[in-house]
């Protein structure tokens, strides 16, 4: 088994933790081997977190920049800002709705094109799959599902070793049984996202 090595960053809220968690335990009946950092950046609301999860027999779950095989990214600019962790063999997945600073709220910033955040991430990596997860996520029922949308749209490349349903089952483990079968249907949808991008 290859070492494949995730780096998934996200702004405070939006769901990081629970999606690292349900990765790591898909990886448990698959018998994947399974490293996970601890989050790094402010938990409160808006500040940046960051995620690393190694799959494989690697001794390490640092990954240093350059290493890292997939970055899944929450939000278009911390996408942007986690470029070092990649080079021209990673694959980017990456929601394109913005969550805008504080300072660009307040006036004292602008936030960048998204179109422009795309054509460079693009420039720098193997491939991108890129579109408006949060739309999807409210479609699925609620606005909070977007880290399951995206869930969808990463387990769809084939690039980690453990499949849709292993996933769907960690998120009914994982999430509550009230909210089972809309993180499913938010799951769902990403995956279909990325399946079109990829036909695209």
């Amino acid at each position: 088994m290859d070492t494949i090595r995730l780096i998934i960053v996200a702004v405070g809220g939006q769901g990081n933790l629970l999606a690292s968690k349900v990765l790591g335990e898909a990886a448990l009946p698959a018998g994947v081997p399974v490293r996970m950092s601890e989050i790094h950046g402010m938990a409160q609301r808006g500040g940046v977190v960051e995620s690393a999860i190694v799959f494989g027999p690697a001794q390490s779950n640092i990954i240093s920049n350059g290493e890292a095989d997939i970055l899944l990214g929450f939000e278009p600019a911390e996408t942007l800002r986690a470029l070092g962790k990649c080079n021209r063999n990673t694959v980017v997945v990456t929601n394109m709705a913005p969550v805008p600073p504080f300072t660009v709220a307040i006036g004292k910033g602008t936030y960048p094109d998204v179109n422009h955040i795309q054509e460079l991430i693009r420039s720098k990596t193997r491939r991108l799959i890129a579109f408006d997860a949060l739309t999807l996520a409210r479609s699925a029922g609620n606005a909070m599902t977007l880290n399951m949308v995206l869930l969808g749209a990463l387990i769809q490349t084939r690039l980690l070793p453990i499949g849709p349903e292993q996933v769907k089952e960690a998120i009914r483990t994982k999430t509550k049984a009230e909210t089972a079968e809309m993180n499913i249907k938010a799951f769902d949808l990403g995956y279909a996202a990325a399946q079109k991008a990829a036909g695209a």
